[in-house]
């Protein structure tokens, strides 16, 4: 990809030049704006991490690539790490999770939303309190699961949602409670009646609930 900015450029320079305050605040908010343009332009495209490359023609026309495709280009700006799109995430494992949330009769949008906060979809996460996997289950639940590999997508979403199941029916359905219990354990919930005043098992309940809330919105 080639982009002229010849005329951007030259008004940068220009106001460079300029011996105000004005122009220099000026000139600033130009190059802001040019390299904001080709950033923007670049991860649409690429969608994927990209350097800038810069070389400045003999006419003076100003080039931009984010490959150096010719002798002359210098790295013009570094961008940041790979962009990662969530969504994408997500649709990796709809299949899974609606094929779980049909064996065991938990609605698919609820497993979506604990996997996200749980893990935010990353099927090798570990915890510091040693839980693994899409949906950090304990070793303690991976043995009364029976699940060889936590670190299987399938193993883990079918044992999750299985153990989410249990909760459920032990609760009555109510979500808060059995959120609080996959999160907390369910010897804290019985010891207060209710969800634990843990302020993390608090966060945990309400963050689930959003991303429940948000999937069911944009069915």
């Amino acid at each position: 990809m080639k982009i002229s900015y010849n005329k951007l450029f030259n008004e940068i320079k220009r106001l460079k030049t300029a011996n105000t305050d004005a122009a220099a605040i000026a000139g600033v908010f130009a190059a802001a704006l040019l390299i904001s343009m080709i950033v923007l332009q670049l991860i649409y495209l690429n969608n994927a991490e990209a350097n800038i490359y810069m070389r400045r023609g003999k006419n003076g026309t100003v080039y931009f690539s984010n490959v150096p495709v010719s002798n002359g280009y210098k790295v013009f700006m570094r961008t940041a790490s790979k962009y990662k799109n969530k969504s994408y995430k997500i649709l990796k494992y709809r299949k899974l999770i609606q094929k779980a949330a049909k064996r065991y009769g938990v609605n698919s949008r609820l497993i979506s939303a604990v996997v996200r906060a749980e893990s935010g979809y990353k099927k090798s996460a570990v915890s510091d309190k040693g839980a693994e996997g899409l949906m950090q289950l304990m070793p303690a639940t991976q043995r009364m699961l029976n699940v060889s590999n936590p670190f299987n997508p399938a193993q883990n979403i079918f044992a999750g949602t299985k153990y989410l199941k249990s909760l459920l029916v032990k609760y009555n359905g109510n979500m808060s409670l059995a959120l609080a219990a996959y999160n907390a354990g369910k010897n804290a919930v019985k010891q207060y009646g209710g969800i634990p005043p843990y302020s993390q098992t608090q966060n945990y309940v309400k963050e689930v609930v959003d991303y429940y809330n948000r999937y069911k919105k944009n069915k």
